[in-house]
């Protein structure tokens, strides 16, 4: 990231501190600011959902039952056309698709004024079903510089943010790495969004710490866990490499990085994205095992 970035880290952190907890009580999101609740017995501190594409091909009411089943009670990426079927089955949507894709995002200007439309039109049918949380991208830089791509979204999520507030929304970007699976992804570093949530300033913003990406990125995940969690409202998993299991086939020890998220106070939803290669169920079920601190 440039030096030049308008907002430095350090600032970004001290605009930040003050207004996520108050992002909790305005819009009724679960953020990182938020008092945790006492610890059940034998774990329960992290809530945990789990994304609905790597399961697509088990149909929703037996999805929704084998969750629930499980200890799941939220469901990540769900798009207008589910949402009513995942509430019916008494599932949460923890996190809702939202206007625009992965490589045309919020830091090309272009692409403004489609992307404003799309969420307003939003905000009220996820605000009438009582979804909180809204994914939003950068999109590719394809030769912007960093600094211009920061001053390019917060200009055009600016414009949206009030709305959101109103509806109870809270507006996540997520972080995606670019070595491997988003070539040219801007958002790609956990300071750089959190430079973003500093220019914003906004109590209603946030960024999606994805563990999978952030490892390939950046690694030192708990210490930047630790540093950056007043501004992480919500967290994806993946087992690094492959994005398959999250279990002792792969490098990340997945129970000490939610035990490090549940020492930061975090209240919101952690989701499991990743691609099973067993029986997905079984996969799902150890993974909320893991988790379940």
């Amino acid at each position: 990231m440039k030096e030049n970035t308008t907002v430095t880290r350090r600032a970004a952190m001290g605009a930040l501190a003050g207004t996520v907890g108050a992002a909790c009580l305005a819009s009724g999101a679960s953020c990182a600011q938020e008092a945790a609740p006492a610890a059940a017995a034998g774990g329960g501190r992290i809530r945990q959902s789990v994304s609905r594409w790597c399961y697509g091909k088990i149909p929703m009411d037996e999805f929704c039952a084998a969750i629930k089943g499980m200890g799941i009670h939220g469901m990540d990426l769900v798009g207008p056309d589910d949402w009513d079927a995942v509430l019916k089955n008494g599932v949460e949507v923890a996190l809702s698709t939202g206007p625009g894709d992965i490589k045309d995002g919020w830091n090309d200007p272009a692409n403004h004024e489609r992307l404003i439309a799309g969420a307003e039109k939003m905000f009220p049918e996820l605000q009438k079903r009582g979804i909180r949380n809204m994914v939003v991208f950068s999109g590719n830089r394809k030769g912007m510089p960093d600094d211009q791509g920061l001053k390019n979204c917060a200009a055009g999520l600016k414009q949206i943010l009030p709305a959101a507030e109103k509806a109870g929304v809270t507006v996540i970007m997520e972080l995606l790495n670019s070595k491997r699976n988003h070539k040219d992804y801007m958002c790609d570093r956990t300071p750089w969004g959190a430079e973003l949530a500093g220019a914003l300033g906004a109590k209603n913003f946030g960024l999606l710490y994805d563990v999978y990406h952030m490892q390939i990125m950046e690694g030192d995940v708990i210490d930047t866990i630790r540093e950056f969690h007043p501004v992480i409202a919500h967290y994806h998993t993946g087992g690094v490499p492959g994005r398959h299991e999250i279990d002792g086939g792969q490098e990340l020890n997945y129970r000490r990085i939610c035990e490090a998220i549940a020492e930061t106070g975090f209240t919101g939803w952690l989701a499991h994205e990743f691609s099973p290669t067993r029986d997905p169920l079984t996969s799902l079920r150890e993974a909320y095992d893991i988790c379940n601190v």
